[in-house]
């Protein structure tokens, strides 16, 4: 079975962890070890979350006096890939020996005209109080949103419409590569409508919807979104919440899950599930193999057949 497996950004942060690297590897050392369970029985493609780096990455760069101006997020997007493909690889080299292993920049196009350049939604970086976020603002010429937790630099999401390099990531798959690719949703790009020539453009691409798309057109059997919840919620955080175990995507578009959390979640599960016919997951990030095996997590399966 091909899997493509979506990591969550708190496979490296835990929120309220310091970004330092000896945490992050720790982090990825305990997620690969579930990982690699899944890759002993079947092929996978890793993907993953970059928001609190990217986030680090920005801050770092704007604030460098030998720059006359900040590095652009599509340039950081591509630090991040090289960055956490780099651990990832390290950690899944000690727990897979022997198996083929690579960690891809990958490019998405993007949309030129497409509305999230007006309208940016997507979280990256760390949480503030709210008088701090918007000095920041002020003092950077971000735009700043409310979280569940705090405030948070927001940035523009376009719809991703195609992964460049999903021929080379198809190929490494079939010489039994285990693939690490479309961090962080890919490295943002547009195509010029004459030359098909590429350029960056600054947006974060939400992971979970390039991670559908990619398993779309690799073909898989199974999407598999990783996260910090061992399940999907009704009525999260409150007294009443209670979990969902089994879904159709009929089921997910009328459950309402929050834009910045559960929402692109829901919302890429289903996507793929239309579209292909196959099964999607949502659950903890520990219980990779329990969920495939239909141990845990919350199953996103097609609509059964009307007599």
């Amino acid at each position: 079975m091909r899997i493509v497996i979506a990591l969550g950004g708190n496979a490296l942060l835990h929120r309220g962890e310091r970004p330092d690297a000896d945490v992050q590897q720790a982090n990825i050392d305990r997620v690969t070890t579930a990982i690699a369970a899944l890759a002993h029985e079947h092929e996978v493609v890793l993907t993953h979350g970059n928001g609190p780096q990217i986030g680090l990455l920005a801050m770092e760069s704007a604030a460098d006096p030998a720059l006359s101006a900040p590095y652009p997020l599509d340039l950081l997007g591509a630090q991040t890939q090289g960055m956490i493909g780099s651990l990832l690889v390290r950690s899944l080299y000690d727990t897979l020996p022997g198996h083929r292993i690579a960690a891809l920049v990958t490019h998405t196009l993007v949309r030129a005209d497409d509305p999230a350049f007006r309208h940016p939604t997507k979280y990256v970086g760390q949480v503030y109080p709210q008088a701090i976020a918007r000095s920041l603002a002020h003092e950077r010429g971000w735009r700043i949103a409310q979280d569940t937790t705090g405030w948070r630099r927001v940035v523009a999401s376009p719809v991703p419409e195609r992964i460049v390099e999903t021929d080379t990531i198809h190929d490494l798959l079939n010489i039994g590569t285990l693939v690490i690719c479309a961090g962080g949703g890919g490295v943002p790009v547009t195509a010029d409508k004459n030359s098909g020539a590429l350029s960056g453009v600054e947006a974060v691409i939400d992971k979970d919807l390039t991670a559908a798309l990619l398993a779309e057109d690799l073909k898989a059997d199974f999407l598999l979104i990783l996260t910090d919840v061992p399940n999907i919620y009704t009525d999260y955080g409150t007294p009443g919440q209670r979990p969902v175990l089994d879904v159709t995507p009929a089921d997910l578009r009328r459950g309402g899950f929050p834009a910045g959390s559960m929402g692109p979640k829901a919302d890429a599960a289903a996507r793929f599930v239309e579209r292909t016919g196959g099964l999607a997951a949502i659950g903890a990030l520990d219980a990779a193999y329990e969920i495939v095996h239909g141990r845990s997590g919350t199953l996103v399966r097609p609509e059964m057949p009307t007599a």
